[in-house]
């Protein structure tokens, strides 16, 4: 099957087609339209002629646009879980969860497209500014480039997709290069909700033409991206004076307190958010920090539980594990495992390749700070385990780290809650839950290279309007 580009509500042809590759299987799954600087000029264009309408539209209009995309979204949820089973991997159960989550984010941006709306400013608070009502109002920015990963390839797009349509601009979507389908059949579903042509175009491609083409271009007025902090610091560093929202790494961690008792819903909550989706998710728990009363328990327990889970083909219903995006990423597991274990960590389970495509759910211990399963980002099914003393030296580990997104900390003291709340170093703090917990409508973003700006469907409509001023002089 052939994916063209989709610009202008037309599907379009492209100079160059790359061929579509399932990350479990190595079958080939289609070929898809590779985007030119050409063809993202076409798109920026398409999206500015359709900014003017869209501005236009009705809060009433767009809204009930997005309440019919969640409908089709709905209507046709086997089918797109099916798609995600195919080109991400992802587990069907767990791709049936991110299309129902994909779903309620529409609800929401739904929802707000209706109460976008300022406040009175009472300028007669200051001297001079008797006799005059003031109020601010919110207005579309325009064309918002929305550059998104192959790890949510529904609900991430849904997160600037979703937003951008409520607050009334024109998108230009870059997705990533392995999961471009589920964006292409978005574009269809938008056009039968009778979203305005051109207001969504859908360009895959290579980030060195597309993205930077995107960011570039002085018509497009928002980029919202998630990725790598490499990529988004160049971004933002490119960008002039467009906004830019990033969403970027992280290594999250947990803490479990001396007061918590290690249970069994703990231990399920820790294997579900170190290895759902084979621990490519943004807030996937990387680091477990445990108190040492608890730490031999919590390790018996936990390994115990990991190596239940069952390993294999994404459409079968069973799996909860399968392949990670590519082979180049289940190599780069591979090399970091080996570093770690040479500088002193120890495997406890996992730690090695079950093939070229699949590598085994793994926990460590011992592995020093400065390796990379430690300090980076590892985005794949490692996480490590370390015991602590006491609450002060876990959140000095935790806050030991180039990112800050997400933390959890499990206890029954609500004095260390507290501390943990205020003192660890990053854009949100779960309380007896782990760092992976996210629901659609609150703020989500992190802070030092974990992020610039909020996701979380009103938070990020704030990002994606400019705020206006009026005053009216009475006399």
């Amino acid at each position: 099957m052939k994916w063209h580009l989709f610009i202008n509500g037309q599907r379009e042809e492209a100079a160059q087609y790359v061929t579509l590759y399932s990350p479990f299987s190595g079958n080939k799954i289609a070929d898809v339209a590779h985007a030119s600087e050409a063809d993202t000029d076409a798109a920026i264009g398409a999206a500015e002629s359709a900014a003017a309408e869209m501005a236009k539209l009705p809060a009433h209009q767009r809204s009930a646009i997005l309440d019919k995309v969640a409908n089709l979204l709905e209507k046709r949820k086997e089918e797109l879980a099916r798609v995600l089973a195919m080109e991400a991997a992802k587990p069907i159960k767990t791709a049936r969860g991110e299309i129902a989550r994909t779903i309620q984010t529409y609800k929401f941006a739904a929802m707000e497209a209706s109460r976008i709306h300022g406040e009175t400013v009472p300028l007669d608070a200051a001297p001079g500014g008797e006799g005059r009502i003031a109020f601010t109002m919110r207005k579309p920015l325009g064309v918002v480039a929305a550059i998104t990963p192959f790890n949510f390839p529904f609900n991430l797009v849904a997160h600037k997709v979703g937003p951008a349509i409520a607050a009334g601009n024109a998108i230009v979507l870059k997705p990533a290069g392995q999961t471009p389908i589920s964006s292409l059949v978005l574009a269809e579903i938008f056009q039968e909700a009778g979203l305005p042509d051109g207001a969504l175009n859908v360009v895959p491609g290579p980030g060195s033409v597309v993205g930077e083409k995107l960011v570039r271009d002085p018509r497009v007025k928002a980029v919202t991206f998630t990725g790598s902090p490499a990529v988004g610091i160049a971004m933002k560093n490119k960008a002039g004076l467009k906004r830019v929202t990033l969403e970027l790494g992280s290594n999250s961690a947990l803490i479990i307190d001396k007061t918590y008792e290690i249970t069994d819903e703990l231990i399920d909550r820790c294997v579900l958010g170190a290895f759902s989706f084979s621990g490519q998710v943004c807030i996937s728990i990387q680091r477990i920090f445990v108190h040492q009363n608890h730490y031999a328990d919590f390790l018996h327990k936990f390994k115990a539980q990991v190596e239940k889970l069952v390993i294999g083909d994404p459409l079968d219903e069973d799996t909860d594990v399968s392949a990670l995006i590519s082979e180049k990423e289940v190599r780069r597991m591979e090399a970091w495992v080996e570093s770690a274990v040479a500088k002193g960590a120890q495997v406890v389970t996992g730690g090695k390749l079950l093939n070229s495509r699949i590598f085994l759910p793994t926990i460590l211990t011992n592995a020093p700070a400065d390796e990379p399963v430690s300090c980076e980002e590892v985005f794949g099914p490692i996480v490590t385990v370390a015991p602590f003393a006491n609450l002060e030296q876990a959140i000095e580990e935790v806050n030991h780290s180039r990112f800050g997104l997400q933390a959890g900390i499990y206890t029954n003291n609500i004095h260390s809650a507290m501390q943990a709340a205020e003192q660890l170093e990053v854009g949100g703090v779960m309380i007896n839950d782990f760092p992976t917990f996210r629901v659609d409508n609150m703020p989500y973003g992190g802070v030092k290279e974990s992020g610039f700006g909020r996701e979380g469907v009103k938070y990020a409509v704030e990002e994606m309007t400019e705020l206006k001023l009026i005053s009216i002089k009475l006399k």
